[in-house]
């Protein structure tokens, strides 16, 4: 047994063996934090493997099992391998769900009903999430994506808030219907592969990512995704890619396919939000890498300019959602779609630069989302309440939840010296070397740094209105006794998250190191597919 077979087993045996355990005995939240600590563990203690095994081009911790093998008939032989795999992209991201994972685990430390269930579902869902990030055969990978679907569904349904019910079914809803369309592109990939003259020799027709992912179209390509196919008047390839693209834009979110992920924030529990936030929506910046630009590196070049508009629709549209909110988890909801729309304007960039800090925007913001959803949460346990009005003063009241508060907002407006101002000036200067190429329009690339500034008046007015001033003295006595500082649960859940942020703010390297190879190596398949004469949507 490998590595991530390992890593993909461990929470499957944990929740088993929770079940016998009664619930009054509480040490259900032990097993689920001792498993997904031993899970870290393991990849940290495995990283100085990855560097002295990697050479370019090839992944690590390969496993490949023999799985499904049907017969076609005359369509030849279809085959499923149960294949895991990791490169630079697929690790951070794979670090990045576990150390999520513990803080999400640790914020719902105080959930007693039906608190086995809780935590059971909370190690299946860490199971898909390790899955989705290490699958590298396309019918593993829609496989666990589904399946993550379900924990998250019955934690957001079973935990939430009043009207927990519906953002469940909400966000059930809009992950599933594109997830179906998906199943349909990869039935097209696979069914448009040509069957060799010996079929006796290898799989015919594989969902393997090394099979399907040639960085061309198919050989003698037929079905709906040959070149020459035509639906609804558009080539075949462009109709596959868009729906791979909106698939994973749901999960982004992207507006203004977005309106699941604010109703699902503030019904979810705090443990929820912070794994939502920092782990499910960069599933959506995953698969677009992996899946949309992998299958389709023709198509991605082509409707490069359309998804960097779309992109900055997010980036601005979000920002400015976010300065209406009186709701304070709600506007950090919203501060997401914004800033997930940097990965969105890295990824068409096509440059090195740009593809680069789309993925460590990605690692940025799943630290940086979770803590504040963390600081939200701490106030909510004090006197469940979130309006950002009736908070004042707090900074006297609570300074050390004030000092972590102010490493959050500034991480998240793009402070110059932590993490996510390193992760958006490389999506910037990506887009400037397309604007310059001819790829992307200046305006779009120019008025896109409006976000940031966006993103500083939420913040700071944010913090103006809850931390200077004089605690309100028409609120109750019982609203003064219990604003107490941070508890010692508390400082773990948020000393991990700030240290990262201001630490990759100074060493970015210690992160880049891990993927920026396999991002320029993706620039430079992607840059292949560029036209001699370039052709750019949105010029004025």
């Amino acid at each position: 047994m490998g590595l991530l077979s390992l890593l993909l087993i461990l929470p499957l045996l944990a929740l088993v063996a929770m079940q016998p355990i009664p619930v009054r005995h509480r040490v259900h939240r032990w097993i689920s934090l001792g498993t997904i600590a031993a899970q870290l563990v393991l990849v940290l203690a495995s990283l100085p493997h990855f560097f002295q095994s990697r050479t370019s081009h090839t992944w690590i911790w390969e496993e490949r099992y023999p799985w499904l093998r049907i017969n076609l008939g005359e369509a030849g032989m279809l085959g499923v391998d149960f294949h895991l795999a990791a490169d630079g992209i697929s690790l951070v991201l794979l670090l990045l769900t576990l150390g999520v994972m513990l803080l999400g685990n640790l914020a719902s430390w105080k959930i007693e009903h039906r608190s086995r269930a809780f935590f059971q579902l909370f190690l299946l869902l860490d199971a898909a999430l390790i899955g989705v990030f290490t699958a590298r055969d396309f019918f593993l990978f829609y496989l666990c994506y589904e399946f993550m679907l379900l924990p998250m569904f019955f934690l957001i349904g079973g935990w939430g808030g009043p009207k927990r019910e519906f953002a469940a079914l909400k966000f059930f809803i809009y992950t599933l219907s594109g997830s179906i369309f998906m199943l349909l592109v990869m039935i097209g990939l696979m069914l448009s592969l040509e069957a060799p003259a010996d079929q006796t020799a290898q799989i015919a027709r594989s969902f393997n990512f090394d099979v399907l992912f040639q960085g061309a179209p198919p050989v003698k390509a037929v079905g709906i995704f040959a070149p020459d196919a035509l639906i609804l008047g558009l080539p075949g390839r462009a109709v596959g890619f868009w729906i791979l693209v909106l698939a994973f834009a749901i999960k982004v979110p992207m507006v203004p396919l977005h309106t699941w992920l604010p109703d699902a924030h503030v019904e979810a529990s705090t443990g929820v939000s912070v794994v939502l936030a920092g782990v499910l929506l960069k599933v959506g910046g995953y698969g677009l890498i992996r899946i949309a630009w992998g299958a389709f590196p023709d198509q991605a070049v082509l409707f490069a300019p359309a998804v960097a508009f779309l992109g900055w629709f997010s980036m601005l549209y979000g920002a400015l959602v976010a300065m209406a909110q009186t709701d304070f988890k709600r506007m950090v909801a919203y501060s997401s779609v914004s800033h997930m729309g940097f990965v969105l304007l890295g990824l068409a960039s096509l440059q090195a630069a740009g593809l680069t800090g789309a993925v460590f925007q990605m690692f940025t913001h799943g630290w940086i989302a979770p803590m504040l959803f963390l600081l939200v949460g701490v106030l909510y346990d004090r006197v469940h309440d979130r309006n950002i009005a009736n908070f004042q003063g707090l900074w006297a009241l609570m300074p050390r939840y004030t000092f972590f508060v102010l490493i959050a907002f500034f991480g998240g407006l793009g402070l110059p010296g932590l993490a996510a101002f390193v992760s958006e000036a490389l999506v910037f200067a990506g887009a400037f070397q397309a604007a310059v190429a001819g790829r992307l329009a200046w305006w779009l690339v120019g008025t896109g740094v409006i976000a940031v500034f966006f993103s500083a008046i939420y913040f700071l007015r944010a913090f103006r209105q809850m931390f200077f001033g004089v605690f309100d003295p028409e609120h109750t006595s019982t609203w003064r006794e219990n604003l107490k500082d941070l508890t010692v649960r508390e400082y773990i859940m948020l000393i991990p998250p700030a240290v990262l942020i201001v630490l990759l703010g100074f060493l970015p390297g210690l992160i880049l190191a891990f993927f920026q190879e396999d991002t320029t190596n993706l620039a430079w398949v992607l840059q292949t597919w560029l036209p001699s004469t370039p052709t750019t949507y949105f010029q004025p």
